[in-house]
């Protein structure tokens, strides 16, 4: 039997993938989920489905569970990132996908909590994945796995089946950016971008897949954008169609996260046609070949990007012969 274990998961990148996996499960199967993870797709008869509290509580009794109902001969992959809390009777996979687990990134710029969470499950992984094999989708994780832990990971990436496209209220954009709202999303410089092209009459239009009202820190730069004329939306989360339909109505995505496990926007964006603006990041040619790149943590260098992709570069500066320089600094003789 196999048993998919995810009792963590119920949004972003984890959601969408945990959602084609089952979609993609024949029985006999056991599915453990989130009370939050719905809805999911039609199940075949013989799958099983145990949901569990996103709570300290419902999360141990998801570990008993795993503990008590695995069997030898079963095949047991944890998605969540974590392996399994309790030793079991067979040698389980765990899908490691969040960098901040693996990665030597440091934690200070996240809420107190998501930090005290993060800080727990590092000592988790770190303390029980000799048990298990480590899955990866690629190889910028696969070494940031070795360099962690010491362990050798597989690279098996995947890749969900297209949805169908779904139009979306806001209309056609010039540029979207489909990612959740964490920081290293980093949502802040790219705004400051998109002023910074507003204050120099450029003004191209810009969706995103957050809820602003859930950033309460990005509130004074999105005013500030807007009050220079940047055209900016929040749309809010988005279910995978009508992700699928900012794609088709789109003109380019751009990408200026600090770091990602994958990246699958990146190659969503691509099987749509997209051209792509991404950072010059190991984890960005993992996966595609982006057609512009930029400094992720310089506003100045998006911006340039953006006007090249527009066909607007910044005109370099011209240097001067000694004499034009002495003048321009208009020095007595």
């Amino acid at each position: 039997m196999l048993i998919l274990h995810a009792p963590n998961i119920h949004q972003g990148g984890g959601r969408t993938l945990l959602i084609a996996l089952i979609g993609a499960m024949a029985a006999p199967a056991r599915l453990h989920l989130d009370e939050r993870m719905r809805p999911i797709p039609d199940l075949p008869e013989g799958v099983e489905v145990v949901r569990f509290a996103p709570t300290l509580s419902g999360r141990i009794k998801a570990e008993r569970v795993l503990q008590d109902r695995t069997r030898p001969g079963d095949r047991v992959l944890c998605l969540g990132n974590l392996p399994p809390l309790l030793r079991l009777r067979v040698r389980a996979s765990v899908f490691v996908q969040n960098r901040y687990l693996v990665d030597r990134t440091g934690l200070a710029d996240l809420p107190l909590k998501t930090r005290l969470r993060l800080l727990a499950e590092r000592l988790w992984l770190r303390t029980r994945h000799a048990d298990c094999d480590i899955i990866v989708q690629s190889e910028t994780m696969a070494r940031q796995i070795e360099r962690s832990l010491g362990r050798v990971a597989r690279v098996v990436p995947l890749l969900p089946m297209p949805t169908r496209a779904a139009a979306v209220a806001s209309g056609v954009a010039d540029f979207i950016y489909v990612a959740s709202g964490e920081a290293h999303k980093n949502h802040t410089v790219l705004i400051e971008a998109w002023e910074r092209l507003a204050r120099q009459g450029i003004t191209p239009s810009l969706d995103l897949t957050i809820d602003a009202g859930s950033r309460p820190d990005l509130a004074g730069r999105l005013q500030a954008a807007a009050a220079a004329g940047a055209r900016i939306r929040c749309l809010g989360g988005l279910d995978p169609d009508e992700v699928a339909g900012l794609y088709q109505s789109a003109k380019a995505l751009i990408y200026p996260s600090l770091f990602e496990s994958f990246g699958l926007p990146l190659l969503e964006a691509k099987q749509a046609g997209l051209p792509v603006l991404a950072p010059e990041r190991d984890y960005v040619r993992d996966v595609i070949e982006p057609d512009i790149t930029f400094d992720p943590t310089s506003e100045r260098s998006i911006a340039r990007a953006v006007r090249r992709f527009l066909g607007v570069p910044d005109a370099p500066a011209e240097p001067l012969d000694p004499a034009a320089f002495l003048a321009a600094l208009e020095l007595p003789r």
